[in-house]
């Protein structure tokens, strides 16, 4: 795209390339009395690719779907839309589909009234302790990533998630305008070839660690989410109560533990009963 380039006080006509951002329209489609009914649960903006991965990562971590083989097909139909068939033995709640309508790219909490309502959807118990993990290799999660990330080296505009595993071997990255969109490209990817629950797998997300990020992790059974940036309190809360391990402002060599901190070679026991409670506050 053409744009104006200003640089002390000189203006030069320049290109600069951008990320894309278009509407997608995820369906369902439910068998029922002979007829296959079409629904339409939500239009999230996100960067075209991966479209079918994302809509099988959002049916699942939001709970439409409990495993992958509830899905009979899933396709793109239209120019920005995804049809999910669904088996006739899925079991599908209509008044979880109340709440969906539009999904931003930058979408929070999504309807979500607490954490309770997460624990009702969570499938996966995560194991305390494993994966052990050394500090050394989380501090090179960032780094690994970053160089990874193509797009983002040309448009600066995108989010990643990138999932590793207990080695700091980079297994898959996406990227996405929108950091919920990102997790549900990869967690989908990760639900249609029968790898989840990822019970032994590294998460980075490549911005803050916010409450439906981790409820994501939470739903595929992601025992480690590191986070580049801060987490929030609901999130440490979340985190906590999932036995998940959380760590954030993973960049320079450094990094927090906010949860769980027993997965850590190098974590002293002090740190580990200080870091695997409840986070009180968050909860009042």
């Amino acid at each position: 795209m053409p744009i104006a380039c200003v640089n002390a006080g000189n203006a030069t006509i320049e290109s600069d390339e951008l990320s894309v951002e278009e509407p997608l329209e995820i369906r369902v489609g439910i068998p029922r009395d002979g007829r296959l009914v079409r629904l339409s649960i939500a239009v999230t903006m996100r960067t075209p690719g991966a479209d079918v991965e994302l809509a099988a990562g959002f049916l699942f971590t939001e709970g439409i779907i409990r495993h992958e083989n509830e899905i009979a097909d899933i396709r793109t139909t239209a120019f920005n839309i995804v049809l999910a068939t669904l088996e006739p033995t899925a079991r599908v709640d209509p008044a979880r589909f109340d709440r969906h309508s539009f999904v931003s790219s930058s979408c929070g909490v999504c309807g979500k009234r607490s954490i309770a309502a997460v624990f009702a959807l969570k499938r996966h118990v995560l194991q305390r302790g494993a994966p052990r993990i050394e500090a050394k290799i989380i501090q090179g999660l960032s780094q690994t990533q970053r160089a990874a990330q193509t797009t983002f080296e040309r448009t600066g505009g995108l989010h990643a998630a990138a999932l590793f595993d207990p080695a700091g071997r980079l297994l898959s990255l996406y990227e996405d305008v929108g950091r919920h969109n990102a997790l549900d490209k990869l967690i989908g990817s990760e639900l249609r070839a029968g790898r989840v629950p990822l019970e032994d797998k590294l998460l980075l997300l490549s911005g803050r660690a916010s409450f439906e990020l981790i409820q994501k992790a939470a739903m595929a059974g992601i025992p480690v989410v590191a986070a580049v940036g801060a987490p929030s309190s609901l999130a440490v809360s979340l985190a906590r109560q999932s036995a998940m391990t959380l760590l954030g402002f993973v960049r320079d060599g450094r990094f927090n533990v906010y949860a769980d901190a027993g997965r850590l070679m190098e974590a002293p026991a002090e740190l580990f009963s200080m870091t695997a409670g409840a986070f009180s506050r968050a909860n009042r």
